[in-house]
């Protein structure tokens, strides 16, 4: 239905990723295949990704591991029995526990269902998923690639992809968002694999896992 990378065919789209940019096959050539990085679709992983936006990675899973070890299992109907004092005692700020609020209270209520999104398109997630309180395309971007394992996306909004693409590319720093764009569109339809390439380039060049 709708093309996903998988662990079978994941090292065969990367080699075709790299038949057609000499840069993106130097990362996988010096570096390895990048880990192939996926969640399941679950109230935790969206949890989770909001906790990512613009924080380190490091802090947003302190946060997720405080919130385990408070719930053991993180269900919508367990955070929503939690009070803000007891959110903030697991890192959360005050935004991001209305919008794991917000989200919490839309699956209870069943005015979302995360196993139907994934018998949708893109931009029907995309529509879907931005009427909720906090999430927008960054969260929307990663929880497609991360989640459904789509294979097409490139996150414009993420900072650590771009800043790759342009040091990979050794383009200036002032390249414009349409010319990042534009070399994006070459990847197509394996821009998410390329993006993964990207952040395997750059935590592999800061000797980071």
């Amino acid at each position: 239905m709708f093309e996903q990378f998988t662990p079978s065919n994941y090292h065969q789209i990367c080699d075709s990723l790299g038949l057609q940019d000499e840069d993106l096959k130097s990362v996988f050539t010096k570096y390895g295949y990048p880990p192939l990085w996926t969640r399941p679709n679950t109230f935790e992983s969206l949890v989770h990704i909001i906790l990512e936006q613009q924080v380190s990675l490091a802090s947003a899973l302190a946060t997720l591991n405080k919130l385990r070890d408070k719930l053991k299992d993180i269900t919508p109907e367990g955070l929503l029995l939690l009070s803000d004092e007891e959110l903030r005692a697991c890192y959360f700020s005050k935004q991001k526990t209305i919008y794991a609020r917000h989200l919490a209270q839309a699956l209870v209520k069943g005015e979302l269902d995360l196993a139907a999104l994934e018998t949708l398109s893109n931009d029907e997630i995309r529509q879907t998923l931005s009427q909720l309180k906090g999430i927008g395309n960054w969260t929307i971007d990663v929880y497609l690639m991360f989640v459904l394992q789509r294979t097409d996306l490139f996150p414009i909004g993420d900072l650590a992809a771009v800043n790759a693409l342009k040091q990979l590319k050794r383009l200036p720093t002032s390249t414009s968002r349409e010319e990042l764009l534009a070399i994006a569109e070459t990847w197509k339809p394996h821009r998410t694999v390329a993006t993964m390439l990207l952040w395997h380039y750059y935590l592999s060049t800061r000797g980071k896992k």
